[in-house]
This record gives C-alpha cells, sequence and structure tokens, in this order.
C-alpha cells in the first residue's frame, strides 16, 4: 500500500503536494548499481553534465524560487537568492575540485615519480535540512557527482517538493537517475537510510541533537565517511564606538534573517556596559519597523513564518522558560497569527539569568547581555558548546585582532553578519557546530579520498644491504 508525505504552506497552511514515501533499500540499490558507470565516466563529462544542470535551475528560477517560498515561508526575495547559490554552486565546485581534489605529480629523486589522485567513495547519503531546503543539499551533492560518486538524497520531511525539484533538474540536464535518488519519507526512513550497510558515508546537515546519534551510530563503522554540519549558538560582541544604526542592521540582519532559521544566525548579543542603552535604542526601532508576513505579501516582508505550528510552539515555550529564570522581555516572542507559525522578533535581556541554556532556539530570539570588559565579553561568548559563526561590530582592528585570536569559531567576521559565509570559502565549525569536515569550498575533501602511488615506467631495484655473498 502506497504511503503519502503532504506537505504544507506555514505561512498560509495551504496543501502544496502529497508525496509517495520511499523505500531505502530500493534507492540505496538504485544508487550501487549506477555507481561504476558514473565512477568511470570521465571528470570532463561530469562537468559538463552539471554545468548543464546549473542552466536549468537558471531556466527554472521563477517557478524554483516560488517553490521554495511558498514550502519553507521564507520571503520571495530570499527564496530568489537561494536559488542563486544552487546555479553559482557548479563553478564554484569545480574549481574547488580542480585546487584540492585534482591530480598531480613529482619526479622522485632516483627516478620515477610520486603521483596524487583521489578516488570517489561510492554510495554516498545526503540528508538535507528545510531552512535551505535546496541550496545546503545541492552543496554536498554537486561536489560528490563531481567527484564520481553517486548520491540517496533524502530532503527533509518538512520540504519535501522542494527536494524534488532539485532532483528532477539534475536528471533534466542528463545526470542518469540512477546517479542521483530521491528518497522521500520521515525520521523512520532517515533512519533507514543513514544506518543501510551500502552506503559509503553520510552527508549531514541539520540539528546537533541528531547529528550526535550520528555520530554515535557511525562510531563503530570507520570505513563510512560521515560529514556533519550541525549548527551552532552564535554569538556578537559590539564594543568600543561603532555606529549604532549600523550595528542595529547587522544584528537585525544576524539574528532576523530567514526567521532566525539559519545554522549561522546570531543568537546571542553581548554589549559593552556603556554602549547597552544607546544601542537597544537603536535596535528596537529597527526591529519594530521589520515587516513579517507571507512570501508573496506587498510590501514584501522582511522574514515570513518559522517553519511549522511545533515549532513554533516550541520557541514560545524556551522563551517563556527564559523569562521564567529571570530574562527581561525587551521585545516578545508572539504569535501574529493565532494558527499560523508568524511570529515577533523578540529581544530578551538575559543578564539576570544564572544558568543561561546552551541551547540552539532556531527562530527570530536574540538573547542579549552587558560584559564589563572585553575579557568578560569574550568568555561569555565562549560559554557555549557550539563553535560555528561569531561576529565583532567594532571600529578597532586592533580589537578585532584580538577578538579573531580569544573567540572559538570557524567563522569569525568583523563588521559583518554572524551568517555572512562566503560560497568560496569553508563553511564549518567547531565543537557541537560539526566534527572538522567544513563544506562550501571545502567539500571536495569529503567527497573523494586520495590515493598516493609510487610509479615507474620500469622495474628496477636493488638490495645494497643484507645479502650473503
Amino acid at each position: 500500500m502506497t504511503r503519502f508525505l503532504s506537505t504544507y504552506e506555514p505561512a498560509t497552511a495551504v496543501l502544496i503536494a502529497e508525496l509517495s514515501i520511499g523505500d531505502a533499500d530500493q534507492e540505496v540499490a538504485a544508487a550501487r548499481a549506477a555507481w561504476p558507470d558514473w565512477a568511470t565516466t570521465p571528470l570532463s563529462e561530469r562537468i559538463d553534465t552539471l554545468r548543464r544542470f546549473a542552466e536549468i535551475v537558471r531556466d527554472r528560477t521563477a517557478a524554483f524560487a516560488d517553490l521554495i517560498a511558498r514550502e519553507t515561508g521564507k520571503p520571495l526575495w530570499e527564496a530568489r537568492t537561494e536559488v542563486d547559490t544552487v546555479i553559482a554552486k557548479v563553478a564554484i565546485s569545480i574549481t574547488a575540485q580542480a585546487e584540492r581534489a585534482g591530480e598531480r605529480s613529482t619526479d622522485q629523486p632516483g627516478g620515477g615519480r610520486m603521483a596524487l589522485r583521489h578516488r570517489p567513495h561510492g554510495v554516498l547519503a545526503v540528508l538535507g535540512p528545510y531552512n535551505f531546503p535546496a541550496h545546503l543539499p545541492n552543496g554536498h551533492i554537486v561536489p560528490a557527482l563531481l567527484a564520481g560518486n553517486t548520491v540517496v538524497f533524502k530532503p527533509s520531511e518538512k520540504t519535501p517538493a522542494t527536494g524534488q525539484f532539485l532532483v528532477e533538474c539534475y536528471h533534466a540536464a542528463g545526470v542518469p537517475e540512477g546517479v542521483v535518488r530521491l528518497l522521500i519519507g520521515g525520521p523512520d526512513q532517515g533512519r533507514a537510510l543513514a544506518g543501510h550497510d551500502d552506503i559509503d558515508g553520510l552527508l549531514f546537515t541539520g540539528s546537533a541533537r541528531t547529528g550526535l546519534a550520528l555520530n554515535r551510530q557511525f562510531a563503530e563503522r570507520p570505513e563510512k565517511i560521515l560529514a556533519l554540519e550541525m549548527g551552532g549558538n552564535n554569538p556578537i560582541i559590539v564594543w568600543d564606538d561603532p555606529d549604532l544604526d549600523a550595528a542595529a542592521t547587522l544584528i537585525v540582519q544576524s539574528a532576523y534573517t530567514t526567521a532566525g532559521q539559519r545554522c549561522t544566525a546570531g543568537r546571542r548579543l553581548i554589549v559593552e556596559d556603556r554602549l547597552f542603552d544607546p544601542l537597544m535604542a537603536a535596535l528596537t526601532r529597527l526591529t519594530d519597523r521589520l515587516i513579517v508576513g507571507a512570501p508573496h505579501d506587498a510590501p514584501a516582508p522582511f522574514m515570513g513564518p518559522v517553519i511549522d505550528n511545533e515549532a513554533a510552539e516550541q520557541l514560545l515555550a524556551r522563551v517563556e522558560a527564559l523569562v521564567a529564570s529571570g530574562a527581561k522581555v525587551i521585545r516578545p516572542l508572539a504569535r501574529i497569527t493565532p494558527d499560523l507559525p508568524l511570529l515577533t522578533p523578540a529581544i530578551l535581556d538575559v543578564g539576570a539569568v544564572a544558568e543561561r541554556p546552551d541551547d540552539e532556539l532556531f527562530g527570530p530570539v536574540l538573547q542579549v547581555s552587558r560584559a564589563a570588559d572585553f575579557a568578560d565579553a569574550i568568555e561569555q561568548a565562549n560559554a557555549t558548546r557550539y563553535g560555528l559563526s561569531a561576529s565583532l561590530i567594532s571600529p578597532s582592528r586592533e580589537r578585532y585582532e584580538q577578538f579573531w585570536t580569544g573567540i572559538r569559531a570557524g567563522i569569525v567576521n568583523w563588521n559583518r553578519p554572524t551568517n555572512g559565509a562566503a560560497s568560496s570559502a569553508p563553511f564549518g565549525g567547531i565543537g557541537w557546530s560539526g566534527n572538522h569536515r567544513p563544506s562550501a569550498y571545502y567539500a571536495a575533501d569529503y567527497c573523494a579520498y586520495p590515493v598516493a602511488s609510487a610509479e615507474s615506467e620500469s622495474a628496477a631495484a636493488t638490495i645494497p644491504i643484507g645479502l650473503r655473498a
């Protein structure tokens, strides 16, 4: 009996599609059968195929962006930027493949040469998130295909239609159907895929809770590659005397873009004590002007809803718990519409909270605190198990160098938002933010393994010592 997964617009609760739930065994078997031919396809042909994929996506930009906006709730303007990153990923990955996973050889003393080449792992599973349902899985899939792997992609159960659209674009470009497989389903299908004996690795983007479970699951399988990107509890420090209106803008961009549903979102704001009141005045002025609405509203909203009512209720409960622990509400987290997950951007002063929970509140919630000196600010910023992104807002280069040296994060920004990460750079963190497998430009590193070869045109060898006459 066929089972279906339904997907809805978070901003309107309108049904988008009902998709057939798949079978992990069937999808992995299809990818395994297709792997030998794809792995031996010349790299130049794989490159040409993925360039066609970029053009297919470009031709379908309007429809793709509309679907992303409706299924995630993010504003249409932001959905268009996501489609742009899907397109741009191909050229960036081709460059990264050549630089980080290319071939080279050097002559060796005494004759012969040392050659370095890279081989694909085989069948890679990709588990995608709902916040960037096209861009983030595409960031794994494109370099995996370039390296010669086949892929079984399971999109989030909250954004399956976007995942289906993405896979249709690969196939329309000429990627063989067995080379990229789509597995629709929920947690059961995800667990079946992650635990499948016949995958050679798993590329994951999602919550720390799930990532930690996968890390434990793979602990006794060292032969399988595991790349984890698990989010962050990211700090912003404001110090010295920056332009406060500009600082407020950077903070808003960090905390509330994508309704706070970015792993690099600014979650904790740490402010020099003397700047606290004037910065809060500038920040609340700007926050109060933010438009929250449906993707296609006019005027265009700055941010849309969180992904669903369950996520909204969890956020509201977490904020309520913080307030009960002593947090002061500067701006509340509240529903705009009773039955929809449209939330106001919240600001909480957590200075009086004795034990601040080190959690990733995945939504439009900013926790603020004061610091008496910069050492205290760094200590507060580093008081987290995560280590993805951090930002300093200050006019002082000397202060930034002090910040860069002291902060624990894989992305360290100066007078830029915490979510200002470029696809042409590595993307990843430490602690609970990942397992030292940065993605973006460095994704080529975990999509293939290096093979070192000592080579000579003819066999020639001597044993100069240790032989009887």
